[in-house]
């Protein structure tokens, strides 16, 4: 009998199954990991203008979700996506204290797809107190770095570095700073720092970007990763080419949004 390695998402319920937890399970079924999720809310769409509507779950019902997976089944990873609020977020960094979890990665999903706002403020501002110190890796877009390094904007690869920076010094151990879209270069670049080095990863950027879930997806690679025991660089490296693989053979799901394609790195390799 094969055991699978396992890891934790405790994240939204995206019911368009583009993002959220359902990102993060099928990311970590492709990588061979065995996930489990807390659900945090659960995220519905207007099906003509794709407005969300976000129905939070009780905080002690997403406390017996982390139970039943830590306790119940054990784990060897995990990640957080949309924890929107100051209570939640607490809940996030004692549960990591109480049970010395390790290979934490932090997704802050302080920002919508398309929006430079800080949605959530306080959420944000209990993230930045509470989950930086505690996380292996984080990995906020530029909006998100911005806001966490104290920085007016983040907007090239010199003030990404600067963002890093930053971000260490304040406490993550590792940091990625996903430059996506927003910046003006070419390429879709990604910065890995851990406090010492940084590793540059830059793939040409791909049209049309159908690119829905994109985030998730590479904050759950890297924590199927770290759930099999790569090292955080060579997890970083493997979300990387999943992300990319994923964007090439994306696809639209309706007149409005894409996603992208959890299948394409095992069928169609990086």
């Amino acid at each position: 009998m094969t055991l699978l390695n396992k890891a934790l998402t405790i994240a939204g319920s995206d019911t368009s199954g583009g993002a959220g937890m359902e990102a993060d399970l099928k990311t970590m079924e492709e990588l061979g990991v065995y996930g489990m999720p807390a659900l945090t809310c659960i995220v519905t769409m207007h099906p003509k203008t794709w407005e969300h509507s976000v129905y939070p779950l009780p905080l002690d019902l997403i406390e017996k979700q982390l139970v039943t997976a830590i306790e119940g089944v054990g784990i060897n990873a995990m990640k957080t996506g949309m924890i929107g609020s100051p209570e939640l977020v607490e809940l996030v960094a004692q549960t990591i204290d109480k049970y010395a979890l390790k290979n934490v990665v932090i997704d802050p999903v302080m920002v919508c797809k398309g929006c430079d706002l800080i949605l959530a403020p306080a959420a944000a501002q209990a993230i930045k107190e509470l989950l930086v110190p505690r996380c292996d890796i984080i990995t906020p877009n530029t909006v998100e770095a911005a806001y966490l390094a104290d920085l007016p904007e983040v907007k090239t690869v010199e003030q990404i570095k600067e963002a890093a920076e930053r971000i260490i010094a304040a406490g993550a151990k590792n940091v990625v700073i996903k430059g996506g879209e927003r910046l003006s270069d070419n390429a879709a670049i990604d910065i890995f720092y851990n406090g010492k080095d940084f590793v540059e990863m830059a793939v040409p950027k791909i049209y049309p970007s159908y690119n829905h879930g994109a985030g998730c997806t590479f904050s759950a690679a890297i924590t199927a990763g770290l759930a099999n025991g790569l090292t955080m660089e060579e997890a970083v490296k493997q979300a990387k080419a999943f992300v990319t693989a994923a964007l090439k053979h994306g696809f639209a799901i309706n007149h409005i949004v894409g996603c992208t394609n959890h299948t394409a790195y095992k069928k169609y390799g990086a």
